[in-house]
């Protein structure tokens, strides 16, 4: 499946990154012609090249095929290789209620303040 992008979008969230095209190829997973081909329009990229392209530019699929101005993943991903706390947090808390997140974050703003 083809995924309609905005070029557009994808050259200036490149650029707000501070990436190269070849950088931005290597964390999408794909090589730098095939890249550039994508920026130029030359080119459609499939869902998932879709994807990890969102993920690496830290935006959201909707942003990047014009769905949303919004520029904010709309997800984030927690890895436990990348950082066990977190992660263990994260399952801890995937079965809490409304209450239960509220009085969380609620205590959360009294850490970090």
């Amino acid at each position: 499946m083809k995924s309609q992008i905005c070029t557009e979008r994808i050259i200036a969230i490149r650029k707000k990154r501070g990436l190269t095209q070849g950088e931005a190829a290597e964390l999408i997973g794909v090589t730098q012609p095939a890249y550039q081909r994508y920026e130029a329009g030359t080119r459609t990229p499939s869902f998932p090249v879709v994807k990890e392209m969102a993920h690496a530019f830290n935006t959201s699929v909707e942003y990047l095929t014009g769905k949303s101005l919004q520029t904010d993943p709309d997800y984030v991903i927690v890895s436990s290789a990348e950082s066990p706390l977190l992660y263990s947090v994260v399952r801890k808390c995937q079965n809490f209620d409304d209450v239960q997140l509220g009085r969380l974050l609620e205590y959360f703003d009294k850490l970090s303040n």
